[in-house]
């Protein structure tokens, strides 16, 4: 399990895996199979896709901390309430943004795409504050 989130903490696998949703949004509006299937199958390997990051570089990193903050909340913190109230607002959200995109509703699938991805950044941030905050406790 430490490999995986050593991996997953490399700031590309951050940033690609955000930039992934909206491209699944707009392969399942479009209804291209192909590309929603290929970005799927991204979204899946993406946390094992990328090398561990250097440390030195990474360091400074807002998606690392993230990612490490992340590591340490799911460790050690309280999911019961907030920050993890961001993801419970997102499922139904981006579910809904899944409807639209499949059926075709470009204003409601813009809408929550950007209300999923702005939850999506706020809960980071949250991590971020997180990792700062408790990262003497990191093995």
């Amino acid at each position: 399990m430490q490999t995986f989130w050593e991996r997953h903490s490399n700031p590309k696998s951050g940033w690609t895996r955000v930039l992934s949703y909206p491209v699944l949004m707009i392969a399942l509006y479009r209804q291209d199979w192909r590309a929603l299937g290929m970005t799927i199958l991204f979204i899946i390997v993406n946390p094992i896709l990328f090398p561990k990051p250097d440390p030195e570089e990474a360091a400074d990193s807002w998606m690392y901390k993230g990612v490490r903050g992340e590591q340490l909340w799911i460790a050690h913190g309280d999911k019961s309430g907030y920050p993890n109230v961001l993801n419970t607002l997102n499922v139904p959200i981006f579910v809904y943004g899944l409807y639209s995109a499949y059926r075709r509703k470009p204003r409601e699938t813009a809408v929550c795409t950007a209300l999923s991805a702005g939850l999506k950044f706020w809960f980071v941030g949250e991590m971020v504050r997180y990792y700062e905050t408790h990262s003497e406790t990191f093995d």
